[in-house]
C-alpha cells in the first residue's frame, strides 16, 4: 500500500505517535507468522520472564533479513530520517549509511524481531537501546488479531509532571511508529524533551503477534 508519511509525520510531531492502518496485507502477515516456526531465521529466542521482562518470548531475526523485512526497514528509514533530524539529531539519509556508523561503534547484531504472547503474558515498560548508537523511531506491525488485550501502551514522563499514558489498539496488518527513548514536545516556554517507553497490556486470550522494526544495530 501506499503510506502518507506527510500525515505520519504530522501525527508523530504532534502526539509523538502515528498509526499506519493496513500496512501489511493478509498474506505478508501469514508469511511473517510462519517465520516463527523456522529456527534458522532468528539469531537469538529470548524468554521474557527469565530476566523480568514481562512474561512471553521474542526472537531477533538474523542476517540476512527477510526480504520483506529488509525492505520495510530500507523505505521506512528514508522518511523517518527528516523527522528523527528535525527531532535534533543528524542522521545518515539512508539506511545502509546508518548501519555502516553503527557498525562503526560495534553495533553489527540486527535487532528486528519477532514478538509472541499468550494468555497472561504481557511486556514491561521499556526503552530498545542496544549501545550507544539509537535512532529516535521504531515500528511494530500486528500480524494476526485473533486475541484480547495486548494493547499497546505509551507513557511520557514530562519535567515536573506526573506521566502521561497513551493505549493503542490495532488491528491486523495495522503499524505504529513510536518513540525509541525521547521525544520533542512544545511547551509555552519553548521546546523541551520528554522520556518514553512502551510496553503492552496482558492478553486477556488467544496469541498475539507483532513485528518490531528497530533501525539501529545491536552491540
Amino acid at each position: 500500500m501506499t503510506v502518507d508519511w506527510q500525515r505520519v509525520a504530522e501525527q508523530l510531531d504532534a502526539d509523538g505517535v502515528a498509526v499506519i492502518p493496513s500496512l501489511f496485507d493478509t498474506a505478508q502477515c501469514a508469511e511473517a507468522t510462519k517465520w516463527w516456526e523456522e529456527p534458522r531465521r532468528f539469531r537469538s529466542t529470548v524468554d521474557m520472564a527469565r530476566y523480568r521482562f514481562g512474561s512471553g518470548e521474542y526472537r531477533y531475526l538474523a542476517a540476512p533479513l527477510p526480504p520483506l523485512v529488509a525492505t520495510l526497514r530500507t523505505q521506512a528509514y528514508r522518511h523517518l530520517v527528516p523527522i528523527a533530524n528535525r527531532w535534533g539529531t543528524t542522521f545518515p539519509p539512508t539506511l545502509p549509511a546508518f548501519l555502516a556508523h553503527c557498525a562503526a561503534h560495534g553495533q553489527t547484531r540486527p535487532t528486528p524481531l519477532l514478538l509472541r504472547y499468550g494468555p497472561g503474558d504481557y511486556n514491561c515498560l521499556h526503552q530498545d537501546l542496544y549501545g550507544a548508537v539509537a535512532f529516535p523511531l521504531q515500528m511494530t506491525i500486528l500480524l494476526g488479531d485473533e486475541f484480547e488485550g495486548g494493547e499497546i501502551v505509551l507513557v511520557e514522563q514530562r519535567p515536573r509532571a506526573q506521566s502521561r499514558a497513551t493505549v493503542i489498539a490495532l488491528e491486523r496488518g495495522d503499524a505504529v511508529v513510536l518513540p525509541n527513548r525521547h521525544r520533542p514536545v512544545q511547551g509555552a516556554k519553548g521546546t523541551y524533551r520528554v522520556t518514553v517507553r512502551h510496553g503492552v497490556s496482558t492478553i486477556r486470550s488467544g496469541t498475539r503477534m507483532t513485528l518490531g522494526v528497530i533501525f539501529h544495530d545491536a552491540e
